[in-house]
């Protein structure tokens, strides 16, 4: 089976199987004139993925330059330090707010084994911390010049996580946004229509911040919207669209399970908010008259089961600060 999927003649994907999943994440490879860019190493189970796809397009490991992550969740960067071992001339580069977690991984690590317990190693071993000298920190608005003919502008871009940015690509006009303005599942069966959902995973979900910055993305005017899940959208009106239509109604339904009912923890919030939000998803799908394929329903209901974590999180946090 092919890892890769050409885009155009300068950016490729390669399909990391996050979770073993095909279709899960992209690794975006951005090759220009003599240098190569990695975009979103993912965890480091899905490493020997990338280095296969790079074989596949004959890069030589040595000949990347850059490995970008949009930000530090472990399902984008834990990955970056093992893909740096193998690539040694490559730098790292990623937000302010995340730079100091990728020199010292411990609080992600020990974030994650308390959010994945037993299935931390299988989802993530190693995360290994990476040498301060090979990071580059990236603020809003700064460049990168890959040649005269390619720039890339990094912009602050926060809602799904504070350490994100998303990184415009001056030749194809278009930006490789992580997580900020959600989830791409292809698309849906009968009716031809890209499908796509908010990402509200913990703890730094806002939905305020994810709105403005995805009002900036819009008033950018890109071609194509870059997914690290997964793949590329030439319709970035109907993104930005979809994810005002979906949030209000991710919060509304949370807000609602969690006033309609008492919980004893937190967990059992999130459980009741994970099976109003599948009813909710199910209902409009039915209305649309559209289905879902085995392998992107599991993708689905594994991203929402996050997504209520996060709204729970957020919800319970606002109540706190009254």
């Amino acid at each position: 089976m092919a890892l890769t999927k050409k885009i155009n003649d300068r950016i490729t994907i390669i399909d990391t199987m996050d979770l073993g999943m095909q279709g899960r994440t992209s690794c975006y490879v951005l090759q220009d004139e003599k240098q190569v860019v990695l975009f979103e190493p993912s965890a480091s189970p899905s490493v020997p993925h990338i280095l296969e796809g790079l074989n596949e397009l004959n890069i030589p490991f040595e000949s990347i330059a850059f490995i970008i992550v949009t930000h530090i969740h472990l399902d984008h960067a834990g990955g970056a330090g093992l893909l740096l071992e193998k690539c040694p001339n490559a730098k790292l580069i990623v937000h302010p707010k995340g730079a100091r977690h990728m020199i010292d991984p411990s609080r992600l690590i020990a974030g994650a084994r308390a959010v994945y317990g037993e299935s931390f190693d299988r989802l993530f071993h190693p995360v290994l911390p990476i040498a301060e000298d090979r990071i580059i920190i990236k603020k809003h608005l700064d460049t990168l010049e890959l040649s005269n003919h390619c720039t890339l502008t990094f912009y602050d871009s926060p809602g799904h996580a504070n350490h994100h940015f998303s990184i415009h690509d001056s030749v194809s006009n278009g930006i490789f946004t992580g997580d900020t303005i959600g989830v791409f599942y292809g698309v849906l069966s009968e009716n031809n229509k890209e499908f796509y959902l908010p990402s509200t995973s913990p703890n730094q979900f806002d939905p305020e911040a994810m709105l403005r910055s995805a009002k900036m993305i819009e008033n950018l005017n890109v071609s194509s919207i870059y997914f690290s899940h997964y793949g590329v959208s030439k319709n970035p009106n109907q993104v930005i669209n979809e994810l005002r239509k979906w949030l209000p109604r991710f919060l509304q339904t949370a807000q609602q399970t969690l006033t309609n009912k008492s919980f004893e923890t937190i967990q059992q919030a999130s459980k009741q908010v994970n099976i109003e939000l599948e009813n909710l998803v199910s209902q409009v799908l039915a209305e649309q008259k559209a289905t879902l394929s085995n392998d992107v329903h599991d993708m689905v209901l594994l991203d929402l089961s996050v997504c209520a974590q996060g709204l729970v999180d957020y919800i319970y946090k606002l109540e706190h600060k009254k």
